[in-house]
């Protein structure tokens, strides 16, 4: 008999801050780890946020948010990517990752299955266990990181025996930084609706999409998605945790019951700033997205000049580049020597599952000269480790 949660036990800290923790100490060190952009909160939302205080939005909120930001955050979906969620089908919680529990622990039953494109973001895999449901991953990474409808349709097959209750899917994805298209979207939909399957559809990156525009899963499959987006990413608030819920209205009162119980509310003084973010701030995310796309062509451009392969990003602030294939070890140890000897920290492959081992990712939420620098000490360390 133990102290604690033997599931609890089994589940690690995510890979990407236990990396990230073990190279901080580092002297000089340039830290392309964690997913959090550089730019600072928009001086308007920053000014609501201090004028929150200054009124003392010290109180709790209602338990789904304000009404206030609900209207807001319908609005600016259905402005953006045409959602047509009412207010009362939307939750503000605490972040995405709070919003990604929530949704998980509400819908799942021990022993269903859920289904997860891999490489995929650490979040996901420890609530599955916590719920007591199985994981079914699907390696993406003979079809370019995006999941087919082929590959989709042999998964569930392979598992008639098992309930399959949801899928889980991040676009643009983090850690590779691809997106689907909305015909690759209906492609998937057709599978997923004979399926009878929930569709879990993470868009906080929704903002971040360089070559073509944003296709919301929610406009598509609307009887069975659950849209989890928020203001991190699009709006450089990472710190603010505000992430939002967005479904039909009978799986929201459902999940307003795991949100009470896991934090009660969101932050009131942060939800003033989102609702400052989400009536006036419709032109922050293109404005970073343009940072973005500069720092996203000249990392593609730098690691093609040192011979490094690489998954083409379209979207989010993510580069999953190859081990180079005369590095003797793992991942974690490739990117440990790198931020030892080369002063630049990425993050392992491995954090992100098997399917992510001899891979790691770049996050160029950082400054150009960041960038700049990281890839000369990069190129550097490569020769010299050639050389020897």
């Amino acid at each position: 008999m133990t102290d604690t949660n033997e599931i609890i036990k089994k589940i690690q800290v995510s890979g990407i801050r236990r990396f990230d923790e073990a190279i901080s100490d580092i002297p000089d060190i340039i830290k392309l780890t964690v997913g959090e952009p550089d730019l600072p909160t928009p001086e308007h939302i920053k000014k609501a946020g201090i004028q929150a205080i200054q009124h003392d939005f010290s109180h709790y909120s209602p338990l789904m948010g304000f009404q206030k930001l609900q209207v807001a955050a319908s609005r600016y979906f259905n402005q953006k990517y045409g959602l047509t969620y009412a207010p009362s089908e939307i939750i503000a919680t605490v972040g995405a990752t709070e919003a990604v529990a929530t949704a998980l622990l509400t819908i799942l039953n021990p022993g269903d299955g859920v289904l997860l494109p891999t490489p995929s973001y650490t979040s996901y895999a420890p609530v599955v266990a916590m719920a007591h449901a199985n994981l079914v991953p699907i390696d993406t990474t003979q079809s370019g990181y995006k999941l087919t409808p082929a590959k989709l349709a042999a998964t569930i097959q392979a598992h008639t025996g098992q309930h399959l209750k949801a899928i889980i899917l991040n676009y643009p994805t983090n850690p590779t930084g691809v997106t689907y298209s909305k015909a690759e979207l209906m492609a998937l939909v057709t599978v997923i609706r004979q399926a009878g399957l929930i569709v879990i559809s993470d868009e906080i990156y929704s903002e971040i999409t360089y070559d073509q525009p944003h296709t919301a899963m929610g406009t598509l499959y609307p009887e069975k998605t659950i849209t989890i987006n928020g203001l991190s990413k699009s709006h450089a608030m990472t710190g603010w945790r505000i992430g939002l819920i967005m479904a039909p209205q009978a799986l929201v009162d459902e999940m307003k019951k795991t949100h009470q119980y896991l934090v009660t509310s969101t932050s009131s003084i942060s939800q003033v700033a989102g609702i400052e973010a989400l009536t006036n701030g419709l032109d922050d995310g293109p404005k970073m997205r343009a940072i973005y796309k500069q720092r996203r062509d000249y990392l593609v451009a730098r690691l093609s000049e040192i011979g490094i392969n690489y998954v083409y990003p379209s979207g989010a602030f993510y580069l999953f580049a190859q081990v180079p294939a005369n590095f003797q070890g793992t991942s974690w140890d490739f990117a440990t020597q790198l931020a030892q000897q080369a002063q630049v920290a990425v993050i392992p492959g491995s954090a992100f599952g098997t399917t992510g081992e001899g891979w790691f990712r770049i996050s160029y939420a950082a400054s150009q000269s960041a960038l700049r620098d990281s890839m000369n000490r990069l190129a550097t360390w490569l020769t010299d480790f050639e050389s020897h």
